[in-house]
């Protein structure tokens, strides 16, 4: 019977880009584009015993940001194993803004900075 390898270090094998790839999958309900591609992940940190996590929302006053962190510890308890209990920070400085967004996401709304 295949079992999931098992890590030396809770978060031994994990990348950042294997945790913004999780966290793509958290969708802003109110703009229907994943957080990373909007820019709300600002820091992941990755470490054998600790997995860190700065964030932010779209504005302090985002009437979906519970539900967003809600969306975020679901996918990460889905994806790591139980001993690495991520620490997920909501942060505000820097504030958000468009310019944080992914290319493509900036194209899809057609943002262009202002000039």
């Amino acid at each position: 019977m295949p079992t999931e390898p098992a890590a030396t270090s809770a978060g031994a094998h994990l990348s950042e880009s294997q945790i913004r790839a999780i966290l793509s999958q958290v969708i802003d309900p109110e703009i229907g584009v994943d957080i990373v591609a909007l820019g709300l992940v600002y820091r992941i940190v990755v470490a054998p015993e600790q997995l860190l996590i700065d964030m932010t929302m779209t504005s302090p006053a985002c009437p979906m940001g519970e539900m967003i962190l809600d969306d975020v510890h679901a996918v990460l308890a889905e994806s790591l194993p139980d001993s690495l209990q991520p620490q997920v920070n909501l942060v505000w400085a820097p504030a958000w803004n468009p310019s944080m967004m992914s290319e493509t996401t900036k194209q899809h709304f057609g943002w262009t900075p202002e000039t």
